[in-house]
């Protein structure tokens, strides 16, 4: 551990953490000078790690993850990534076997800062040759890790390296680009934070990161199905669904910074509850703060990154997720039927005839099906579900929630619980009278009947009257 960052790193066996040894290496560093690798294999969100030296920065916090230590040797600010399988819980009572880094999907966060010249060792330990792409990152071209084309891959068991220098601050990603329909489906991708050399410069106070991750398992599966295209299941936030996912706390008066990055095969519009934030930074860049724009909903396209920033000055449980509306279910039956305002009660006693313990779904909506028990498949999740103060949160997948409290220190991020209302701001039962309704222009006269409309064949309309009939 001699050379490792101090900034608070755990040490080995610690929280699921634990080190890894020098492997061979290809490229210019010796084996001896390989760093060692941490790993973590829970879903445990770790401390930010804060800078004891040189350049100031606020470290991000990585939904159900951490970020990646480093050492330095000479000006080289020195990382360890290990290309694995891993087995990632993605709420508790499912966990699913992915590819990923350093003991899990995503792989650890890296922090650096603009200027620093990075050197990152990647240690395959998968059954195929793989790469690191460093989605955004200008740099040499023999380092922009695309197997064939930049690079060989790395074979199993092989180490390679890569040295480049952060030419600019902001978000990115890493990720293979080397059979990327099974490493990425897999679940092979992480976070890459530039800061500003200027610590001054786009200071917030409290910085998040997560990535979206789309899943297509069978119930009672623990493998993705890579050849998925687009009807994918299962949808998170850094490998983990509702409600297995961390909660974002904040400190009210807080300004925050939520930057997401997208590497499923679809869009994600992302909605803030309780705030008005603005459009900060992309991959591509910081956005001038002129040209920054008011949202409330951000909408992320299939790899690209979004940042958003603003005043947290509102407390309460504020939810986080997804707009689209599948993709705050888990576990989803897509060819489930639709019986909504069928009565299935006969039906469901013949069926039960021959199928004991057989329960319609679905006749009065779907809401009911998160208080109900029923047996499901081993190690699969149910469509929704997970206590609020209020009862069942009747969501999963791409949701999670924002804790605003007053009073919190400045590096607390555990979670408050929930959220007591002040008398009298709850949403309730009104008993009293309820006043009518204005009537729409065109509304009948009391007793008059509407218009009546007439179905009308297709097949037998007027070929004179151009198709219509009068």
């Amino acid at each position: 551990m001699t050379g490792l960052s101090r900034r608070g790193f755990i040490g080995t066996g610690a929280g699921g953490m634990a080190l890894l040894g020098a492997a061979a290496v290809s490229g210019r560093a010796a084996a001896a000078a390989i760093s060692e690798a941490p790993t973590v294999t829970d879903g445990t969100m770790r401390p930010p790690l804060a800078p004891t030296s040189g350049t100031d920065y606020q470290p991000v916090v990585t939904l159900n993850g951490w970020t990646l230590p480093w050492r330095m040797r000479g000006d080289w600010k020195e990382f360890h990534l290990v290309a694995e399988p891993v087995v990632r819980e993605l709420s508790p009572g499912m966990k699913a076997n992915l590819w990923g880094y350093n003991g899990q999907s995503p792989g650890p966060t890296i922090e650096a800062v603009e200027g620093d010249k990075v050197r990152i060792f990647v240690t395959n330990r998968l059954p195929e040759a793989t790469a690191v792409h460093w989605h955004g990152q200008t740099l040499p071209n023999g380092m922009d890790g695309v197997v064939g084309l930049t690079q060989p891959g790395i074979p199993p068991g092989k180490t390679f390296v890569y040295e480049f220098i952060l030419r600019r601050s902001g978000t990115f990603m890493y990720h293979p680009h080397a059979d990327e329909m099974v490493q990425m489906a897999m679940g092979m991708m992480g976070f890459f934070v530039v800061h500003p050399r200027d610590p001054a410069e786009r200071r917030v106070d409290r910085d998040f990161v997560w990535l979206l991750n789309a899943f297509d398992i069978e119930a009672g599966s623990y493998v993705p199905k890579v050849n998925t295209m687009t009807d994918f299941n299962l949808w998170g936030f850094n490998s983990r669904v509702f409600p297995g996912i961390d909660p974002i706390v904040v400190r009210q008066g807080d300004r925050v910074r939520l930057r997401v990055g997208n590497l499923t095969m679809t869009n994600h519009p992302i909605h803030v509850h309780g705030v008005d934030f603005r459009v900060t930074g992309t991959d591509g860049g910081w956005v001038d703060p002129r040209a920054s724009w008011p949202e409330v909903s951000v909408d992320i396209a299939v790899g690209q990154m979004r940042a958003i920033e603003f005043v947290a000055d509102v407390p309460g449980d504020w939810a986080v997720h997804c707009h689209k509306s599948h993709h705050t279910m888990n576990a989803m039956g897509h060819t489930v039927k639709t019986y909504i305002g069928v009565d299935m009660r006969k039906t469901a006693k013949a069926i039960q005839r021959i199928a004991p313990g057989y329960m319609p779904m679905g006749s009065n909506g779907m809401g009911a099906m998160a208080n109900m028990e029923m047996p499901i498949p081993e190690n699969t999740l149910p469509m929704m579900g997970g206590d609020g103060p209020f009862g069942s949160v009747e969501m999963g997948g791409m949701f999670t929630v924002m804790k605003v409290r007053p009073g919190l220190a400045p590096g607390d991020y555990a979670d408050p619980g929930w959220y007591r209302h002040p008398e009298g701001t709850v949403a309730h039962e009104w008993t009293g009278d309820v006043p009518g309704s204005a009537e729409a222009p065109g509304t009948p006269a009391a007793g008059e009947k509407p218009a009546a409309f007439r179905v009308v064949d297709p097949r037998r309309r007027s070929a004179a009257a151009g198709g219509m009939e009068h």
